[in-house]
């Protein structure tokens, strides 16, 4: 199946872009997708599962849902989905 991924800030720098569009396996689920973009992209590795959860302060949102809200890394993935990846945002006074 097709799949939209998008990027933001560091995750983005890692992707080489900010959209990438990829294959991945039949009834995969948004863990299974995190797995292979940590072994993918060398930026991302150990960066968005942590002790086999999503990473804190990580976003990842599956058609402009957060999946912690769905299944979180068992949130099924389907055909033409587009999940968005954040890093951790810090800052601001």
């Amino acid at each position: 199946m097709e799949l939209e991924l998008r990027f933001f800030a560091t995750f983005r720098e890692a992707a080489g872009g900010k959209t990438v569009n990829a294959e991945f396996a039949d009834e995969s689920t948004v863990g299974d997708i995190l797995r292979e973009l940590e072994a993918t992209y060398e930026g991302m590795e150990g960066r968005l599962i942590v002790d086999g959860d999503l990473a804190p302060q990580i976003n990842v949102l599956k058609n402009g849902r957060e999946v912690l809200h769905l299944d979180g890394l068992d949130t099924p993935i389907e055909d033409g989905d587009r999940l968005s990846v954040f890093p951790p945002v810090a800052g601001g006074t």
